[in-house]
């Protein structure tokens, strides 16, 4: 399995590599924490939403729905459409997007469970190009309750009208695992700027919170699954504050 991973996720990294060049849209307030854990067979509606107050007292709000596929132990993928909300506009629809999870590692075998994501975004605004988001997943117990998700995911338009170097992010999670239904712990995104000449630290996103997780069984195969957190922004660069959702359910 791990050898088979590895190799398309090797494939993947270079598809991304053969196509960069343009402007980037940076993760907005619906992103969430990927980990690199595949459930085979699992089918999912995933919907997220996230609204983000900045500095200057307006407002930006997305939503997605997907439908997604644990096609076997090493390889899930997801479809998405995304709808956004900018400042003095109305919500419309944004783009489609293909999400595709590797998991390399068996689940708990290692002492850090390590994935690979690969997103292809299709923007409604064709000038926009196509956007890639591909980076390593990475989980691991620090103890039987506490666990913990670190993040690195390069992100890049190709085919658009404005060329721009690649970017860099990150996203970080912390979850005490108190009981199923009920687990808490923090969670962390930011972006730094060019992945090769990061922005100065005034001007990079930073954003950190509390942050809710749990999972009902509400049928015989049947889950829902719920995260959600409140970051606020620790830059001049960053949001005031986030609001972020994502319900999951599992069948």
């Amino acid at each position: 399995m791990l050898r088979t991973a590895l190799r398309a996720g090797a494939l993947a990294a270079l598809a991304c590599h053969s196509f960069l060049g343009a402007p980037l849209a940076l993760a907005g307030p619906g992103d969430y924490v990927h980990t690199p854990i595949v459930e085979e067979g699992e089918r999912e509606i995933d919907f997220k939403a996230g609204t983000a107050k900045s500095r200057d007292g307006t407002r930006e709000t997305q939503y997605s729905l997907g439908l997604g596929l644990g096609v076997n132990s090493w390889w899930s993928t997801e479809f998405y459409a995304k709808w956004h909300k900018e400042p003095g506009t109305s919500t419309g629809f944004d783009a489609w997007e293909w999400e595709n999870k590797f998991q390399f590692t068996e689940t708990g075998k290692y002492p850090v469970d390590v994935g690979f994501l690969l997103e292809i975004e299709r923007p409604k605004d064709r000038s926009e190009g196509y956007e890639y988001r591909w980076g390593p997943l990475l989980q691991a117990d620090i103890t039987t309750s506490l666990q913990a998700n670190l993040n690195l995911l390069f992100q890049k338009h190709f085919d658009s009208s404005e060329p721009s170097p690649a970017e860099l992010g990150y996203q970080w999670q912390l979850k005490y695992r108190w009981q199923p239904a009920l687990e808490y712990g923090l969670q962390g995104f930011g972006n730094l700027g060019h992945w090769d000449h990061w922005e100065s630290s005034s001007k990079q996103e930073h954003i950190v919170g509390p942050a809710l997780f749990g999972r009902v069984t509400v049928g015989n195969h049947q889950a829902v699954k719920y995260n959600a957190g409140l970051l606020f922004g620790v830059t001049d660069g960053s949001p005031r504050h986030t609001f972020r959702l994502q319900l999951e359910y599992e069948f």
